[in-house]
C-alpha cells in the first residue's frame, strides 16, 4: 500500500524505473513512447547527457543558496539567456519552482506595479472561460476551468470573465473568421468599460490554450486586438505560456507568431524540460523600472526562488534547444504531425477537430460530427482512451470537460522536440486504432 497521496486515492499508478530519449520504462520493463511529455514538460526527452552533466557540475559546486544572501552565476546566466532571446523589452526574469507559482508571481507583480505608479484602485483581473492558469488560489481564480474551481470557489478572488477564443466551438455559421474575432474583442472592450478601466490590473490568457480545451490557438488578429485594448485602457497583458511556451509551438514564445509582446509572461514546463522543478516570469522594462523607482523591492518570495541546480538544468535545456536548432525541428515535425492528424484522424466519424501549433496538438472527440455534440461525460471516453493507449505503449494526455468543465473530450499531444517521423506515425496510428475501438463501444 502506497503512503503517497496520489492523484487518485483509489489506485496506485505504474512505477516508472528509467527513461531515455522519448521513452519511459516501467518496473516490468515495458516501454512507453512519451508523446505528451507528461504534461507538455519533457521537451528534450529524458536523460539528455548535456543536461545531466550540467546538473552534476552545479551540484558539485553549489546546489542551493538562499536569495536573501546570495545570487549565483548560473541563475544570472539563465536570466541573460532568457532575456536575450525574448522579444521586445522583456528584460527581466524572476525564477520560481513551477507554473502555478509563476502565475501567482505575475499577478502580484502586476498589482504592485499599479500601486507603485499611484493607481491603487486597480484591483481586478480579466480572464477567459475554459482557461487554466494553475492550482494555487490566485492562479485558480483567474483560471476558467469550472471543474477545478468549483469546490474552492468561496476562497477565490472575483475575476471578470470573457469568452474563450475557440473558433471550432464558438464561431457562428453566419460569421467570417474576422467577424468572430472582432466579436470577441468587442466583448472584451465592453467588459472593460462595464467594470471601469481604472479598476482593472490586467488581462490574463494562455496564448494557445492547453489542457482545458486541447491546444486551441487564437484566431489571426485576436491577440493583436487584445494588446491594443490593453494599451488603450492602461491594462497589463499577461501571457500564460507555462504549457505552450519555450519552443513548444515552433517559436521560443508562442506569442511571437501573433505579432505581440506582453507585459508579463509566465513560463515553466519547457523551461527546464522536467529535469528540475522551475518556472519563471519574464517582465517588461516598464514594470521593473516602476518597482525600482518606487519601493525598490518586489514584495514577494519563496524559499526556492532562483534555485541554482534548477537554473543549471534549465540553462542547459535552453542552450541545447538553441545549439541544435530544435525550434526548426519543432516546425518541421509539427507540420508532419498536423498533416497526419488531419489525414488519418480527421476522417474518423467521431473526430470533430484537430488543431494546434508545432508539436502541440489537440484532437477533439464528438458523438456527432455535424452538430459537434459531445459524448456523455458519464462514459469517461477520455479516460478509456488514455488507458487503452497506455496498454499499447503510448502516453498521451486526454482530458474531459472540453466545452464547459463537464462535457467534451479531447486528447493533447506534446512529444519531445527530438521526436522522429516514425515515432509520430506510431502516435497517429495508435490513436486511430484506439479511437475506433473506444467510440465503437459507446
Amino acid at each position: 500500500m502506497s503512503r503517497i497521496i496520489h492523484r487518485s486515492l483509489r489506485s496506485v499508478p505504474a512505477v516508472a524505473t528509467r527513461a531515455h530519449g522519448a521513452y519511459i520504462f516501467d518496473a516490468q520493463g515495458k516501454q512507453y513512447l512519451d508523446a505528451c511529455g507528461g504534461a507538455a514538460v519533457s521537451c528534450l526527452g529524458h536523460a539528455h547527457p548535456d543536461v545531466l552533466a550540467a546538473m552534476h557540475r552545479q551540484i558539485d559546486q553549489l546546489a542551493y543558496a538562499h536569495t536573501s544572501f546570495f545570487t549565483s552565476d548560473t541563475v544570472e546566466q539563465l536570466a541573460e539567456q532568457l532575456t536575450r532571446t525574448a522579444p521586445g523589452d522583456l528584460n527581466y526574469a524572476y525564477f520560481v519552482s513551477g507554473g502555478s507559482e509563476a502565475v501567482e508571481t505575475a499577478l502580484k507583480m502586476a498589482r504592485q506595479y499599479f500601486v507603485e505608479i499611484g493607481q491603487p484602485a486597480r484591483t481586478r483581473f480579466i480572464a477567459r472561460k475554459q482557461s487554466y492558469h494553475g492550482n494555487t488560489l490566485g492562479a485558480l481564480a483567474v483560471g476558467g476551468n469550472e471543474w477545478r474551481r468549483r469546490q474552492f470557489a468561496p476562497l477565490l478572488i472575483d475575476v471578470i470573465r470573457v469568452s474563450a477564443c475557440n473558433e471550432y466551438r464558438d464561431r457562428r455559421a453566419d460569421e467570417t473568421q474576422q467577424q468572430y474575432t472582432q466579436r470577441l474583442l468587442s466583448e472584451l472592450e465592453q467588459a472593460i468599460i462595464d467594470a471601469g478601466p481604472e479598476t482593472i490590473i490586467g488581462f490574463c490568457a494562455e496564448t494557445v490554450v492547453g489542457a482545458t480545451s486541447g491546444a486551441t490557438p487564437p484566431t489571426p488578429g485576436y491577440l493583436l486586438g487584445v494588446r491594443r485594448l490593453c494599451d488603450k485602457y492602461g491594462i497589463l497583458f499577461i501571457a500564460d505560456e507555462v504549457m505552450c511556451g519555450m519552443g513548444r509551438t515552433g517559436t521560443l514564445h508562442a506569442f511571437e507568431q501573433d505579432g505581440v509582446v506582453p507585459d508579463l509572461v509566465t513560463i515553466a514546463k519547457g523551461l527546464g524540460g522536467g529535469y528540475q522543478p522551475i518556472g519563471a516570469v519574464l517582465a517588461s522594462e516598464k514594470i521593473v523600472s516602476a518597482l525600482q523607482a518606487g519601493s525598490g523591492l518586489f514584495q514577494h518570495g519563496h524559499t526556492y526562488i532562483c534555485h541554482a541546480t534548477a537554473a543549471a538544468a534549465a540553462l542547459a535545456v535552453q542552450q541545447v534547444i538553441e545549439r541544435d536548432h530544435l525550434l526548426e525541428a519543432v516546425q518541421q515535425q509539427g507540420a508532419y504531425l498536423h498533416k497526419a492528424l488531419r489525414d488519418v484522424l480527421g476522417e474518423l466519424p467521431h473526430v470533430g477537430d484537430t488543431r494546434g501549433r508545432g508539436l502541440f496538438a489537440g484532437v477533439e472527440l464528438v458523438r456527432d460530427k455535424a452538430t459537434k455534440t459531445p459524448f456523455d461525460p458519464a462514459m469517461k471516453l477520455h479516460a478509456a482512451i488514455k488507458a487503452n493507449c497506455m496498454a499499447r505503449g503510448l502516453l498521451v494526455y486526454p482530458m474531459g470537460g472540453t466545452l464547459d468543465g463537464q462535457y467534451g473530450d479531447h486528447i493533447l499531444i506534446a512529444p519531445p522536440f527530438i521526436v522522429t517521423p516514425q515515432q509520430l506515425d506510431f502516435v497517429v496510428d495508435t490513436l486511430n486504432t484506439v479511437i475506433r475501438e473506444e467510440t465503437g463501444k459507446l
